[in-house]
């Protein structure tokens, strides 16, 4: 069960894919307020081309995390060869 107030980490590859889902997002869902994108290193990599990218995702304050936004943020990160993690 998602609590209506946990984060969502969108992972993804490369930087641009993050800044396009982080542009889409802002465009499709204007309630989830800014995004932010980081760099997530993977764990012991020094190269730059182990680092994975995040859309850190706060949930909606009005109606929380649904099954319907959850699902179309699964699809929208799988087009980008990403995938959705709760934070």
């Amino acid at each position: 069960m998602i609590e209506n107030n946990d984060r969502q980490l969108l992972v993804l590859p490369d930087r641009d894919a993050a800044e396009e889902v982080a542009e889409e997002l802002s465009v499709r869902w204007p309630e989830l307020g800014d995004v932010e994108v980081v760099r997530d290193s993977l764990a012991g990599e020094d190269d730059a081309e182990d680092a994975q990218w995040l859309v850190v995702v706060e949930a909606p304050e009005e109606d929380g995390w649904t099954t319907r936004l959850l699902s179309a943020l699964d699809q929208l990160v799988a087009e980008q060869d990403g995938w959705r993690e709760q934070g």
